[in-house]
């Protein structure tokens, strides 16, 4: 069975999410930030006048900071409980994978967080993100009574 999959890039490392979960991608824009958010939420952005949490992926995959570029990308995404912005390098494109090109990440190392599994391709592998991971509970309760308290300073 063939899947979907849209790949973007953190410091020339591939991931990919399912297709299915992801609503757009768009250029980097403003983000505004919010008092009281967990150190892995960068702030919220509003699309189409939904206020959406940005999370810090290098945060989360302890890549090293960096600057925010105008040629980054934003990719909002549906998790289990919510709708998120997910602040990438940058967005290759969408890919197409048969399923059995993915090695599911419990045969890997079962204690892996974040990662769904690997895609094998003839250029390399692909991390395939687990998006309902990605936030704690307490982190989606941290960001919950920030956003209910609305401190968006």
């Amino acid at each position: 069975m063939f899947d979907h999959h849209v790949v973007f890039v953190l410091d020339e490392q591939r991931y990919a999410l399912r297709l299915s979960v992801v609503e757009r991608v768009v250029h980097a824009v403003y983000i505004t930030p919010l008092a009281k958010a967990p150190s892995i939420v960068l702030g919220i952005v509003s699309l189409q006048g939904r206020i959406v949490p940005v999370v810090d992926v290098r945060q989360r995959f302890r890549l090293p900071a960096r600057d925010a570029k105008l040629s980054d990308q934003i990719i909002f995404a549906h998790a289990k409980r919510r709708l998120i912005a997910l602040w990438v390098d940058k967005v290759t494109g969408v890919i197409e994978c048969d399923e059995a090109d993915v090695t599911h990440a419990a045969t890997i190392l079962p204690t892996i967080d974040y990662v769904q599994g690997v895609i094998q391709l003839n250029d390399g592998l692909i991390l395939l993100q687990d998006l309902d991971a990605f936030l704690s509970l307490d982190e989606e309760k941290s960001m919950d009574d920030a956003l209910e308290e609305g401190q968006a300073v």
